[in-house]
This record gives C-alpha cells, structure tokens and sequence, in this order.
C-alpha cells in the first residue's frame, strides 16, 4: 500500500492552478525525485504533501498508517535557520514537536529519539556545540536528525544540498541513501540536479506545471521527456 497517492490532482493558490494533473504514489523503500525548472509547481506540490494547502481537484491521499505529522521535512537552509540560538540537541529534539499532543515537556522517548537520530547522522558528539558554530554540512546533517525525529516512514527533502561545497554534498547524498536503503525510509526529493536525481532515485516525478512524467529511473532514462532533459544538462 502506498503512503502517499495522487490521483488527478491539482494544487495552487487563489483559484489557479500551479501543479495539476497530478498521478502518482510513493511507496514503502521509494526513492521519489521531483524535477522540474523553476516555477514548474515543485513546491507548490511540497506545500500539499505537507497538508499545508488542499488539492484544487482531485485527491492526495496518505495511508498504510501515515499521518500529516508523520512527514519528516527538511527545508532548504536560509539565513535565520543558519543563526539559530540552540544547541544541536535542542535543534534535533524539537523535531518531536508534533507527538507532545497535550504535554508541555519532552519526555524520555522524545529524549532517546533524539540521541539515536543524532548517532545516525553521525553528529552525537556534537549534541552540546552551539548551531551557529557548525559548517554547511553539519547544519544539514542535524535538520536531517531533525526531521527524522518526525517520522520512521517518510521523509520530504527540499533541495538538501543547496549551498554545500562538492565533497559536503556527495556526503549528504550518501546518507540519504543509506536512510533509504539500510532503514527503509521512503524519500521525496525536490531536485534541480536532473544528474543526481537519475543515479540516485528509485522514481522520477517531472513537472513543468502539470505532471509529464512519473515512473521508475530506469524507465525515465529511456523515455523522449527523459533522454531530452538528461542531454540538456549534459550540455549545460
């Protein structure tokens, strides 16, 4: 059973549609890139798997157990989040924001998932160090443990790489592959790195305003819309 499913929906803001015709599902193991120049509805769809915004038409449907808070999300890094007053700990933990329900306090568990998403990502030794004091790469890694406090099923990554330096995103690439692989975390990643997105994923979503493509990488590699975007980049 899919998490999350698409059927011919449309999303956009004041009546108009900015992502429509939208057809496709992610499954448990996926490995979903989103490609598409800019404006083509990327976040606009991002903003409706969040449930921050209802499909025009159609449906998205989440099931197999997955609920709206449930989604693990990594924005992508601006300027206030790179100065943000907390320690590492605290930046991991407040991603367990969404299960307190009514308590006022972390408990124990909230505690302990925040120590294992940190070992994970290889930054629990830096749990007490200030945010502000870490590299690109560290940042990221600790929004990563951050989301992953959220969720064992789904994770929505925002153009993760976005600012880090070519060994720093190889690094990164490598472990969202291995939360893919070896923990079996589903994963959506919006991408402008048509190149990445076909050595890395499972599944391709294209949009240019409306859904041109959805399948398998490798069925994406051998199809007109892919082999074209594919030669373009390999040209740019």
């Amino acid at each position: 059973m899919a998490f999350i499913e698409c059927k011919n929906a449309a999303f956009g803001y004041e009546g108009k549609a900015v992502a429509e015709q939208l057809n496709f599902k992610v499954e448990e193991g996926n490995y979903l890139c989103v490609v598409g120049e800019n404006g083509s509805g990327k976040s606009t769809l991002m903003k409706g798997i969040l449930g921050l915004i209802s499909p025009m038409e159609g449906e998205l449907i989440l099931s197999d157990g997955l609920k709206k808070n449930e989604i693990g999300y990594l924005p992508q890094q601006t300027d206030i989040q790179k100065n943000f007053p907390a320690s590492v700990y605290e930046v991991v933990v407040s991603g367990r924001l969404n299960r307190l329900g009514n308590r006022i306090f972390f408990g124990r568990k909230d505690r302990q998932e925040a120590y294992e998403k940190m070992k994970i990502m290889g930054i629990y030794e830096l749990r007490n160090r200030s945010y502000q004091e870490l590299s690109g790469g560290q940042r990221q890694r600790v929004l990563l443990a951050r989301a992953l406090c959220a969720t064992q099923k789904v994770l929505l990554l925002d153009e993760p790489v976005t600012g880090l330096d070519p060994a720093t995103t190889k690094e990164m690439y490598r472990c969202i592959r291995d939360l893919n692989r070896k923990h079996g975390i589903a994963v959506i990643m919006i991408s402008h790195d048509i190149g990445t997105a076909v050595r890395e994923a499972t599944h391709i979503l294209q949009l240019a305003e409306r859904q041109i493509f959805f399948g398998t990488t490798q069925g994406y590699k051998r199809s007109k819309v892919g082999r074209a975007w594919m030669e373009e980049d390999r040209n740019d």
